[in-house]
């Protein structure tokens, strides 16, 4: 298939002694596929975007917050997030999850 992209996530996961770890896997004009490794303990302020989100947990467990709901992330775990939505969430063990953010970027 012309322009697929095949990678082992497991292999790819680096957990830092603290905070984030972040590998961007695919970026197109309208969509980020990140691979996110929290260190234990690490946690992610209150944030929003202006585009549609998925979280999808690979590994780990911890808390992820949207729009004041509290989720349980383990893995397994599909989460959407609408744009303008605010989340935030923090990792209880080391917690790797796929990042995936769509939609047409607002031109400023």
């Amino acid at each position: 298939m012309i322009g697929s992209v095949v990678k082992d996530l497991s292999s790819m996961m680096e957990f830092p002694r603290e905070g984030v770890f972040s590998k961007v896997l695919v970026k197109t004009e309208i969509s980020n596929h990140t691979l996110m490794c929290l260190a234990r303990g690490s946690d992610i302020s209150e944030h929003t975007s202006t585009r549609e989100a998925v979280v999808t947990v690979l590994k780990g467990k911890g808390v992820f917050i949207l729009a004041g709901q509290k989720i349980r992330m383990e893995p397994g775990v599909f989460i959407f997030m609408p744009k303008d939505a605010p989340h935030s969430l923090s990792a209880e063990e080391d917690l790797a999850f796929l990042l995936s953010i769509t939609g047409e970027v607002k031109k400023q």
